[in-house]
């Protein structure tokens, strides 16, 4: 039950950190969208930016890593969440869904598969499973 709670607290944490983190990185990709970048390159981009930005949010203030060793897996998790979203997006292209409209959805809903695998990549530890995270 305890290891519930923690999971928990820490999962509000990701969610008030991901409303930060959503907002840069739909601002970035709106912003290249309106300025004629087409959706799937400007999302591309969004991502590389954001995976810099978020890494920093993530590790700091959710989850207490410091450093850079648990980059490698934090971006690993990022390209599967990525892939994951421009599968989704051109499914919702496909379907005449606007880019804006279609990745404002899917940025919600990348928000849970996010949290499981950034815990893993920030923590070695799946959250909700018990164990010990492992930092280094």
């Amino acid at each position: 039950m305890e290891r519930m709670s923690a999971d928990m607290a820490r999962f509000l944490k990701f969610l008030a950190v991901g409303v930060l983190n959503t907002a840069f990185g739909y601002a970035v990709y709106a912003v290249l969208v309106l300025v004629g970048m087409t959706p799937q390159p400007a999302l591309a981009l969004a991502f590389v930016i954001g995976v810099i930005w978020n890494y920093g949010t993530h590790a700091r203030l959710v989850f207490g890593t410091s450093g850079f060793g648990r980059m490698p897996h934090y971006v690993g998790a990022y390209l599967l969440i990525y892939g994951v979203n421009a599968l989704a997006l051109a499914a919702a292209l496909r379907a005449g869904v606007s880019p804006l409209l279609a990745q404002g959805v899917l940025a919600v809903l990348m928000a849970g598969l996010s949290f499981l695998l950034i815990s893993r990549a920030l923590t070695g530890v799946m959250p909700l499973r018990g164990g010990v995270g492992r930092k280094g």
